[in-house]
């Protein structure tokens, strides 16, 4: 980078002075800003961007005689001073080669910004509160306003702050580094919001290389990637009464219903070329959207920046920046907040499994593998081609917990569904013999991301009461959903993917040979208890060739529409909390596109429009009838009335609230209708039909009870009492029990009988 050697500073030694032009310096600080240059001061300052720069000072006043000399011609201007003040203080005016001028306060007379307690919790992996450190940050030191910024790099050899600020020259801001953590800072005046930066490196391998930044709070998409400065402290929530309330709920006890969204492709403008909905218009759309369905919750695929749009967002660069596709900050917060005023909760998929290579992010990042594992046998995905993280490295394990809880803190998030922690636990995951390590007892299990995942759920329990974490979790680790305290991972809920890979395989079957599959739709109910568990149809069901939901089912349109109605009342009913991708509630025919709009005139059909009226119906019910959602976790909340009748494809069973509410299931999974078909049941009374998925209102052939039945005193299936039914074809019919009231007595007979007490 330099064009000469001559003229040499009269005060830099030659190599001090090569380093400092070539910006292969380690130690800027120590040469640039105010130094003693024997029993004088010396100012010095690298502006290779300027002509001329003049000292400022009201100290000593102000006249020709205080021009930097220009000691090297690629930009190194000096000042030698006598008998300074010692609270002497300056500024530097700037001439440019176009004659413009500026006043500045120089960089590198600023102290120490990071505390060495910040550096002791950081080595340790336990700043929790990393992202109001790391990163850019708006602020005032000495009365002057700038932006602070400190990035982990300890084996770079030199790391600038570059951007249009200084034309993205790293000589002109080279960063202070704390040795004892390999956190590099330093504070730039007259920095504003908006303002566009990088960090460049040159890595220990002497290579020079541009990186995001990876605490950046708003960043460029796509193939533009620069980091923004932005301000976190300017918006003003009000959803102090949702956060006041989720702190008091046990939610292993309430109705969770989860609506599940892409927000690049729930909706789009085709009228302006396809664009996805700003975060604002989405508040104004999509949240009446699901609070009209019924939902409870929206779980939105990951929204962290990520550049390439295939990924759908699970191969993340900004780990702490919503994705500028759709707004800033700012608007995101508002979505967030428009969904809180309306009741619904938000949950974010959180992807701390696996980085990008991208040049950009994270990997290499000083020129070693820093956040990831040197070994490619443990560092490295092959099927998705990311990097994955080095969870034994305190400081990787507080950059992932601290963004977790960066999430719940800045943006009120209501949950964290963590994908493919699978992919986290085992070390042979997806790779054959001889391709992995084993840890050190020679074991498959993933000992440090076991930790991790313990102490990210211990500390946002611990910080947040009231959130939610999820595990997409696809074997039979055990206890995931249990506390660390009794041996598990702590999680608040696990995705029961079992259940659906055994539903949508019965399902997908043609009725007369699911009678040889009973075994399908039972098998969950052995272990549904063991663990929290959360039943998904999630966007992984309708990607990638495995059709829709509604193309999965066999049989004509007709039978199509009645499966689907069939199965979702089943998994309404089936313990558990749910899950739904978008485009599922109306029967979408093709495959989820993440490039296009769902197909929304599909809702001008009958069929469609009788499908979406029941999952509105069925979000309702379920959240106004405890038995359906208060002892998800227990075997007091469920029990089989008959699974046998494989022959007619028939299982009845109840669920139960913990005050004894009863509502009766019974499925017919053959298109046949069942005229008098008796199930057994305990209690006595009136059964009310609060759901059949073939009401006409739905688009079915409109066969029911005509309201409910009476119990009769018939033993049937070891219980006292039966219920004779019609079931209608491929459906599914729910029957609430009513205790019957006591029969009032005329008054003169409870004189009677009163007085034949007496006597």
């Amino acid at each position: 980078m330099t064009t000469a050697l001559l003229p040499e500073s009269p005060t830099l030694e030659f190599g001090s002075l090569h380093a400092l032009l070539s910006a292969t310096h380690g130690d800027p600080f120590s040469v640039l800003g105010l130094h003693q240059a024997g029993v004088r001061s010396v100012i010095r300052a690298l502006r290779p961007d300027v002509k001329s720069i003049r000292l400022v000072s009201k100290q000593i006043g102000s006249d020709d005689a205080l021009f930097f000399s220009k000691t090297h011609t690629d930009g190194l201007f000096e000042l030698l001073l006598d008998r300074l003040p010692e609270d002497f203080s300056y500024q530097l005016e700037l001439t440019f080669f176009s004659g413009d001028s500026i006043l500045v306060e120089d960089p590198f007379r600023f102290e120490r910004l990071l505390s060495s307690f910040d550096t002791h919790l950081f080595s340790e992996g336990q700043h929790w509160s990393l992202y109001e450190r790391m990163g850019a940050h708006l602020c005032s030191v000495d009365g002057v306003d700038g932006c602070s910024f400190h990035v982990w790099a300890p084996n770079a050899r030199r790391v600038s702050v570059v951007g249009d600020f200084n034309r993205w020259d790293g000589r002109i801001h080279p960063m202070r580094k704390l040795a004892e953590c390999g956190i590099w800072e330093i504070f730039i005046p007259h920095l504003v919001e908006g303002t566009h930066y990088k960090f460049e490196l040159l890595d220990c391998f002497g290579h020079v290389v541009l990186k995001s930044d990876p605490f950046a709070f708003f960043s460029q998409n796509g193939l533009q990637t620069a980091s923004l400065v932005f301000n976190l402290d300017r918006y003003r929530w009000h959803d102090s009464d949702w956060m006041e309330q989720r702190g008091t709920k046990e939610l292993h006890r309430e109705p969770i219903s989860i609506y599940e969204v892409h927000l690049g492709s729930w909706r789009r403008k085709p009228e302006e070329g396809n664009r996805p909905l700003s975060y604002h218009e989405l508040a104004d759309e999509l949240i009446p959207y699901v609070k009209e369905m019924g939902y409870t919750h929206l779980e939105l695929m990951p929204v962290a920046e990520h550049p390439f749009e295939g990924s759908w967002g699970y191969q993340v660069t900004g780990f702490f920046c919503p994705t500028s596709r759709h707004g800033n900050p700012d608007d995101f917060r508002y979505f967030v907040d428009k969904a809180h005023q309306e009741g619904i909760g938000i949950i974010l998929d959180w992807v701390p499994g696996h980085f990008p290579k991208d040049r950009h992010g994270l990997a290499e990042f000083d020129g070693t593998r820093l956040f990831e594992h040197a070994d490619p046998r443990q560092g490295e995905h092959n099927d998705w081609g990311t990097l994955i993280f080095n969870y034994g490295r305190n400081e990787v394990r507080n950059f992932l917990i601290a963004n977790a809880l960066f999430w719940l803190d800045h943006y009120h998030i209501d949950g964290l569904r963590v994908d493919a922690v699978a992919s986290m636990l085992y070390l042979d995951y997806s790779r054959p013999p001889g391709e992995w390590v084993p840890n050190q007892h020679g074991g498959r299990e993933n000992l440090e991301a076991i930790y991790f995942l313990k102490r990210f759920n211990e500390v946002c329990y611990e910080r947040y009461p009231g959130i939610m974490t999820i595990a997409e979790e696809s074997t039979a680790w055990p206890g995931v959903s249990r506390p660390t305290y009794l041996g598990g991972l702590g999680f608040g809920f696990k995705w029961n993917m079992g259940w659906m890979h055994d539903f949508l395989l019965y399902m997908s079957r043609e009725p007369i040979f699911r009678r040889f599959h009973q075994g399908d739709i039972t098998f969950s109910l052995l272990y549904a208890f063991h663990e929290h568990f959360m039943l998904v149809l999630s966007h992984d069901e309708v990607v990638h060739g495995k059709g829709s939901l509604l193309n999965k089912m066999p049989g004509d349109v007709w039978q199509k529409f009645a499966n689907l109605r069939m199965f979702y009342a089943w998994m309404y009913a089936h313990p558990g909390k749910k899950l739904l991708f978008m485009g599922g509630e109306f029967g979408q025919w093709s495959e989820w596109n993440h490039n296009q709009s769902l197909d929304w005139h599909l809702l001008q059909g009958e069929k469609h429009d009788g499908l979406s009226r029941m999952i509105q119906h069925l979000n309702w019910l379920y959240r106004s009838e405890p038995a359906l959602y208060d002892q998800d976790d227990s075997y007091a909340g469920f029990q089989w009335i008959d699974f046998h009748d494989a022959d007619q494809s028939v299982v009845a069973f109840q669920r139960t609230s913990s005050d004894g509410q009863v509502i009766v299931f019974i499925v017919n999974a053959t298109p046949v209708p069942r005229e008098g078909y008796r199930i057994g049941v305990n209690n006595h009374g009136f059964y009310q039909e609060i759901l059949n998925t073939d009401a006409a209102t739905y688009g079915g052939s409109n066969i029911g009870n005509f309201g409910g039945v009476w119990s009769e005193e018939i033993a049937w299936q070891g219980r006292s009492r039966s219920l004779l039914l019609r079931l209608p074809p491929l459906a599914l019919i729910g029957l609430r029990w009513t205790k019957p009231a006591p029969v009032a007595l005329p008054q003169e007979a409870l004189e009677g009988s009163a007085k034949s007490r007496t006597n």
